[in-house]
C-alpha cells in the first residue's frame, strides 16, 4: 500500500469517526432522522475506506452499495446478517 493511499484511508476513516460522533450527539437530543443521516454517512466513508484497500472506488453511493455487495458480501468476506 503506498503512502498516498494510506492517507486517503486516514482521512476516510476519521470522516467515519466524526460522523459516528455526530450521530451519537444527535441522537442523545432526540434528532433521530439528523442521526440516521449522520450514521449512513459514518458507513459510508469506513466502506470507501475499505475500498480503498481493494482498489475499488466509485463516485455514486449506488455504487459504493453494488460495489460492496459484490466484492464484500456476495464473497463471503463480510456476513450478510
Amino acid at each position: 500500500m503506498t503512502e498516498p493511499q494510506k492517507k486517503v484511508i486516514d482521512r476516510r476513516l476519521q470522516r467515519a469517526h466524526e460522523a459516528l460522533t455526530e450521530a451519537k450527539i444527535l441522537m442523545d437530543a432526540h434528532h433521530y432522522i439528523g442521526a440516521v443521516n449522520r450514521f449512513y454517512y459514518a458507513c459510508f466513508y469506513a466502506v470507501t475506506a475499505l475500498f480503498e484497500t481493494q482498489d475499488l472506488s466509485s463516485s455514486k453511493h449506488s455504487g459504493v452499495r453494488s460495489l460492496f455487495n459484490l466484492h464484500f458480501v456476495k464473497s463471503r468476506a463480510i456476513p450478510s446478517s
